[in-house]
């Protein structure tokens, strides 16, 4: 798979999570067969503007966290209002990290399950 198909099929994915869900940059890498690249699907919402829009918003990290943008950027709080903007608990963990429980927000479908064709 080259990068633009990788990429193509990171957002098709993506734009298939439901309102109301989350899910993981790792579920994502599994869901289109490629597993060991949750770093890199990670790295493709590191600037979440893309066109068409996906709702990037519903990716974190494995532990539910919801991801910093780097040093000096608002991204971690920008994920949070938008997933609380759609009636996700997001909470602040001791250490000041924000979070999502993925037992009750995930969306962890089986892989077959879910439309793969993103050609």
């Amino acid at each position: 798979m080259d990068s633009a198909e990788f990429h193509s099929a990171v957002y098709h994915i993506v734009r298939q999570i439901p309102p109301q869900h989350v899910t993981t940059y790792g579920n994502i890498a599994r869901l289109i067969g490629m597993p060991q690249h949750a770093r890199h699907v990670a790295l493709k919402f590191l600037s979440p503007e893309v066109n068409p829009p996906v709702p990037w918003h519903r990716v974190l990290s494995s532990s539910g966290a919801i991801s910093s943008r780097g040093p000096g950027t608002d991204g971690a709080n920008r994920q949070a209002q938008e997933l609380e903007a759609e009636g996700i608990d997001v909470t602040q963990t001791r250490s000041g990290d924000l979070k999502v429980d993925l037992h009750r927000w995930g969306w962890f479908p089986e892989a077959g399950s879910i439309d793969t064709n993103w050609s």
